[in-house]
């Protein structure tokens, strides 16, 4: 399945000039006037090809919308009358490059593809968090609680000891612990606590 890339540009020309490129290479495309007409498009392209000189909305504008919403499609700017100031603010805001119009064909490919990358990996990153932000809700309050004391390094004894439980309890719940996470060592659970920001407890004095 091609990439859907989004080309936000109120000059139509430069948008047409674009959506062929774009096809050209194997991409599909949509181009949108205005940033408020891709604002109200269902649709959640791989990559947005952004004016930043627009009326209304200029693209830096959107592009902060589109932050503060949560949403992180890569960008690739493209201006024909790029400042300096403007390419700093749209780079540290997370843009993955500044184009200036005109620019060669190679140069826009090779940005997009960029920003496709940081998208695929930006995508793994996020699925790979939400697996284990579920992995962690199935832990009970109990369990939860041992692994905080589990990722310290501590033997069973002294865990039981600190939850005024019995060793052999902190044994099942550390069993389970293992199993709901999907891990089978020590060293991988303490991995997937410190992904998860899981907090080791405080040893007792």
């Amino acid at each position: 399945m091609s990439s859907l890339i989004a080309v936000v540009d109120d000059d139509p020309t430069v948008s047409r000039s674009l959506k062929r490129l774009l096809m050209a290479h194997g991409y599909e495309a949509e181009c949108f006037e205005s940033a408020a007409k891709f604002l109200e498009s269902i649709k959640r392209p791989d990559c947005i090809l952004l004016d930043i000189n627009m009326p209304e909305m200029s693209g830096l504008e959107l592009q902060l919308e589109l932050k503060l919403g949560k949403i992180n499609t890569p960008i690739v700017f493209l201006t024909g009358s790029g400042k300096i100031p403007d390419s700093v603010q749209a780079i540290k805001a997370g843009a993955v490059d500044f184009l200036q119009k005109p620019f060669e064909e190679d140069a826009l490919i090779e940005a997009l593809e960029r920003a496709l990358e940081a998208g695929r990996k930006l995508t793994e990153s996020e699925e790979q968090t939400s697996r284990t932000r579920r992995k962690l809700h199935e832990l009970t309050e109990k369990e939860y609680e041992v692994l905080t004391h589990v990722i310290t390094g501590v033997p069973n004894k002294a865990i039981a000891e600190a939850l005024g439980s019995s060793e052999k309890t902190v044994k099942v719940h550390r069993g389970r612990i293992m199993k709901k996470i999907g891990v089978t060592s020590i060293v991988e659970l303490v991995r997937f606590a410190d992904s998860a920001g899981v907090k080791a407890a405080q040893a007792s004095d």
